[in-house]
């Protein structure tokens, strides 16, 4: 579920690439801070995202601070890193996800490391629960109502999507205050997109182990291609349309990055695997 939501490198100024490293960087040492080695190893830019929009929408309210780091994968590179009350929130949200992924990779695979994260994390999640009793509830819901309707074989994409999208979007609405419906629906649709390439990134392996994914039918059917990249774009459409809204003016162009260029990375590069893949199969006949 992880992994989409990140920045086009290329596509960045130096700064502006200087600062997103230094808030990825900054929720990694929040994490080790606040849940040890187990905590960095939940790092994720999806959560970067998450910490960066609400610091652009936050910025007169939650200073932090900002100091010189040298990381120990990295020693010969000093950088400035970010430890302010967004990130800290990005990272009490990381390790609910994480701990629920680790559930849904225990549940799918029978993951001996999946289970004992869960069990590392265990603890952490219940108190950050009595902290975030919404936020929580939001995630617990989500597992179960997921678990339910991917057993009975709920094929409406829309509605599986929804769930994720329901999600995401309660964790983006930190505050719950007159920003909550945009960060909702922002969130909501980046959800969608998430669940939506996570299905399209998994699809060849779903069906190799047998095992659901509501893309399969729709795979065997002319145009499948064409149809998955209009939904993902209506999408991210619907997701920029909700952060317009938004007044951040701090970092725009680094969450213009994400949103508009960023998440289609990962897209393009399972596209461009999959059509090597049969061109190889086209050869082989």
């Amino acid at each position: 579920m992880f992994g989409y939501v990140i920045v086009n490198e290329p596509e960045l100024k130096i700064k502006e690439y200087r600062k997103y490293k230094g808030v990825y960087c900054g929720l990694c040492q929040t994490l080790k801070r606040k849940y040890g080695p187990l905590g960095q190893l939940c790092l994720n830019n999806d959560m970067t995202f998450a910490a960066l929009l609400l610091m652009g929408l936050y910025e007169d309210e939650e200073a932090g601070t900002e100091r010189d780091y040298r990381c120990r994968l990295h020693p010969t590179k000093k950088g400035r890193i970010y430890e302010n009350p967004c990130v800290e929130y990005a990272a009490d949200m990381t390790i609910f996800l994480s701990y629920y992924l680790a559930r849904d990779h225990w549940t799918d695979d029978r993951n001996p490391a999946a289970l004992a994260q869960m069990k590392l994390l265990r603890r952490s999640v219940g108190k950050l629960s009595r902290i975030y009793p919404r936020q929580f509830k939001a995630v617990r819901n989500y597992v179960r109502r997921l678990d339910r309707a991917e057993k009975s074989g709920e094929m409406d994409l829309d509605a599986l999507a929804g769930l994720t999208g329901t999600m995401f979007g309660e964790l983006l609405n930190w505050k719950d205050d007159i920003w909550a419906e945009m960060l909702r629906g922002v969130g909501f649709y980046l959800g969608k997109f998430i669940y939506l390439m996570d299905a399209y990134e998994d699809l060849e392996k779903d069906i190799r182990k047998k095992r659901f994914n509501p893309l399969i039918e729709r795979s065997r059917q002319d145009g499948f291609e064409a149809r998955v990249f209009d939904m993902l774009d209506l999408m991210m459409a619907d997701c920029a349309r909700c952060f317009e809204q938004l007044p951040i003016t701090s970092d725009i162009e680094i969450l213009r990055n994400i949103l508009y260029a960023g998440v289609w990375s990962k897209y393009m590069n399972v596209r461009n695997e999959r059509n090597k893949s049969e061109e190889v199969k086209d050869e082989s006949l």
